[in-house]
């Protein structure tokens, strides 16, 4: 028996549901995901719904949050920087040495976050100017500023920071850990750039393909040199941040966290061939990750059981939504 034809609002209606999933399902899926696993937790240990565990996961979630907000951007374009963990180190060391010498705290933050912002731009020129890969470029510059934090320090952790500084680091505000605030603030306005705004059209234009971008009149300079200025920006935030709550700068903060940045975007439905992630997708990738960690932690999971599984989800996170955009292709 034959059925009768959609009406004109019922059909638009359909589509647009559709466009919706075909949009946020990558969003939908991580928050579901998310939502089991706090679910879960909370049955499983009495400690995990506590507003110190919960502090300290928004804590832990924040600083790799932020450094996948810059990866993201990176990614998109098609590209990668591994030199982020070594900036997070090189803004502690800088604002650590500033402010120990006597410059006030809010100058020296903003000092090391626009040297981080350089080299983020100096990727970029290696890149684009060069013809490095982004993968060789942004290796050799992790190597050599780890070496300038090492050799600026003499491998020394700075302490004796200024208590107003310390105290950001360790505040709440609205019961919230200051991290939380930077992080989303962050976050907001990355998402404007990328939905609403020129740079954020054309790094998704350069990630689908260089050549048509350049082609269609697009710079590939300027846009690649402000999206490795904004990882090397968040990779630099992100370290102030993590000096202030540690209290100390020591050299070698910083450590695999770009690792963990990939993993948080990739997660979130970042493609490594570019084009493809969003930035709620990195923050609920940052938050699955560190929920997994905290509450592997809190059940007496072994530590490198919950690499294991991590490095399993990723994996996991890619084949899916794969599948799903293939379903949606056809």
């Amino acid at each position: 028996m034959a059925t009768a034809p959609l009406t004109k609002p019922e059909s638009v209606r359909r589509q647009s549901r559709g466009s919706v999933l075909q949009r946020y399902g990558t969003e939908v899926t991580l928050a579901s995901i998310l939502i089991v696993l706090c679910i879960f937790l909370s049955f499983t240990s009495p400690v995990f719904l506590t507003s110190g565990n919960l502090s300290n996961l928004v804590k832990q979630s924040a600083i790799n949050g932020i450094i996948a907000l810059g990866m993201t951007v990176v990614i998109i374009t098609g590209g990668i920087d591994l030199s982020v963990g070594s900036v997070v180190g090189l803004a502690g060391m800088i604002v650590g040495m500033l402010m120990t010498s006597g410059t006030p705290p809010l100058v020296a933050a903003i000092i090391a976050v626009i040297a981080c912002f350089v080299v983020g731009v100096g990727n970029g020129i290696m890149i684009h100017e060069g013809g490095i890969a982004p993968f060789i470029a942004t290796l050799g510059s992790m190597t050599m500023v780890r070496g300038l934090v090492q050799l600026l320090t003499n491998a020394r952790t700075i302490s004796g920071l200024p208590e107003a500084f310390l105290r950001f680091g360790n505040a709440d505000y609205f019961g919230v850990p200051s991290q939380f605030w930077v992080w989303a603030i962050l976050a907001v306005i990355l998402t404007i750039m990328l939905n609403r705004t020129r740079f954020g059209r054309n790094v998704y234009a350069i990630g689908s393909s260089p050549e048509v971008a350049r082609l269609s009149g697009i710079s590939l300079r300027a846009n690649l040199y402000f999206a490795y200025g904004i990882s090397g920006l968040m990779a630099g935030i992100a370290g102030v941040v993590l000096t202030a709550r540690v209290r100390m700068a020591a050299p070698t903060a910083g450590s695999t966290y770009e690792l963990y940045a990939i993993a948080a975007a990739v997660i979130g439905g970042a493609s490594l061939s570019g084009a493809q992630g969003t930035i709620m997708g990195s923050v609920l990738g940052a938050l699955i990750m560190t929920t997994i960690a905290s509450g592997g932690n809190l059940l007496g999971i072994d530590a490198f059981t919950l690499q294991i599984a991590i490095g399993a989800l990723i994996v996991l996170a890619v084949w899916i939504d794969r599948i799903r955009k293939g379903r949606m292709a056809s």
